[in-house]
């Protein structure tokens, strides 16, 4: 079997790889979950870790 250039020998296309973390690091991902967030309810639950943990020790 003849390999292509650019491409590994299970015929992945290297350069759309690197294009493609290239684009992940841009910080496409952080925005994506950022906007998911419930910045109030992430207050709340760690106010109550925060007393749970001052009641455990």
């Amino acid at each position: 079997m003849a390999k292509k250039a650019g491409s590994t020998q299970s015929g992945t296309n290297i350069q759309e790889v690197k294009q493609q973390n290239a684009s992940a690091t841009s910080g496409q991902f952080g925005t994506e979950f950022a906007s998911e967030t419930d910045v109030q309810e992430v207050k709340q639950r760690n106010a109550k870790a925060e007393q749970n943990k001052s009641k455990n020790s």
